[in-house]
């Protein structure tokens, strides 16, 4: 089995398309823990803030099928993918750690994720699995997070939660 870590994020009737997005990940992979949800600005374009959350799961599949799976989670999710890579959308789901493996490609799969660098991918995958040593950079997800900027400034929507 691989240790997963994954970021999901939503713009457009948020709440609803991570629960979705969430019902789906138990329903094939069963016990997957989800973080505290984070409500952030959009980044790299104006639009809706984002709901934001980390998700952990332990897989037996490879990496390319979990990618291809996910991709059809989202597709099913009403994602649009003929728009702007940065825009408004009903969900995004992507592989930020899986195992200690590192790659690129196909397509825009890369992990470690580049996202990382972000709060809203780092700081809830933080609260999952803060002890997780990053691969290729051999810090904990605990060290990258005290060293961000937004560290302590930094807070959970309190109001969302995923069930």
């Amino acid at each position: 089995m691989t240790e997963v870590l994954l970021s999901l994020g939503s713009n457009q009737e948020p709440y609803r398309h991570l629960q979705a997005a969430a019902t789906a990940l138990r329903d094939t992979f069963g016990p997957v823990r989800f973080s505290p949800v984070y409500e952030t600005a959009a980044v790299g374009f104006d639009g809706p803030a984002f709901l934001n959350a980390g998700a952990w799961l332990d897989t037996d599949w490879d990496v390319y099928r979990l990618d291809r799976w996910l991709h059809e989670l989202e597709d099913a999710l009403g994602r649009k993918r003929d728009v702007p890579r940065f825009s408004s959308r009903t969900i995004d789901i992507d592989i930020v750690f899986f195992g200690d493996a590192m790659l690129k490609g196909p397509g825009n799969l890369q992990i470690p994720r580049p996202e990382l660098k972000h709060a809203f991918v780092l700081k809830p995958l933080t609260d999952l699995a803060p002890d997780f040593v990053v691969p290729g950079q051999g810090l904990s997800l605990r060290a990258l997070w005290q060293q961000h900027p937004e560290a302590g400034a930094f807070y959970p929507a309190g109001h969302y939660a995923l069930v």
